[in-house]
């Protein structure tokens, strides 16, 4: 893949891209959509949109990044507010992954994208899919490691490898929700959700601890 394109022109206007683009690409997916019509929505010209990004896949790979990375910061305030600490295990481990599974709601263009990602892979570039790989949901698990081993250094869990660990809770709990509602497309009642965090915590602990 090209080497990003530099930033040109006002940042208002790249704001308005990649916000039309994350709109766009959300609705129509990646091969139907078209720089014409992100233009349109973003109410520049085409030109101004190739200041800024070379090619219509530097614009999505930008745009799924820039959602990616505003995930991951928000998945590390939740860690750090609820995990730095431990009380009560369970707890805890079930508040975090409930508010987790709830900032879902605070994205919806991006996890628009998301859906957009999964249902497309076949026809995204290799280059774009790799780098959303390293900083998408596939990575998530490396962030919560550091949390599970510092609970078994304190003697509160077992596991012989954090990072599988965590990607196991991950799938016990956040996958397994997002996956029924395809990212906040479609709701669960909210007692259903914690019924599934909490039924996902449990069997983490049968299989991690004490």
């Amino acid at each position: 893949m090209s080497a990003p394109h530099p930033a040109a022109g006002r940042p208002e206007k790249r704001r308005a891209i990649t916000g039309a683009a994350r709109r766009v690409f959300g609705n129509e997916g990646y091969v139907r959509a078209g720089v014409d019509a992100i233009a349109a929505e973003a109410g520049v010209s085409k030109r101004t949109i190739y200041n800024h990004f070379r090619d219509k896949e530097d614009l999505f790979l930008s745009v799924a990044l820039e959602g990616a990375h505003e995930v991951t910061e928000t998945i590390a305030r939740l860690l750090d507010r609820h995990l730095r600490k431990i009380v009560d295990v369970a707890d805890d481990l079930t508040a975090f992954a409930l508010e987790r599974v709830a900032a879902v709601a605070e994205f919806p263009e991006h996890f628009a994208l998301v859906r957009t990602i999964e249902a497309e892979a076949a026809r995204i570039p290799p280059a774009v899919l790799e780098e959303w790989i390293k900083a998408g949901p596939q990575t998530a698990h490396l962030r919560l490691a550091p949390y599970l081993a510092r609970m078994a250094d304190d003697g509160l869990l077992t596991p012989e490898d954090p990072e599988r660990a965590a990607d196991h809770f991950n799938l016990l709990t956040v996958v397994n929700v997002n996956q029924r509602t395809f990212y906040g497309a479609i709701p669960l009642p909210p007692e259903q959700v914690t019924e599934l965090v909490t039924d996902g915590v449990r069997t983490f602990l049968r299989l991690y601890g004490r």
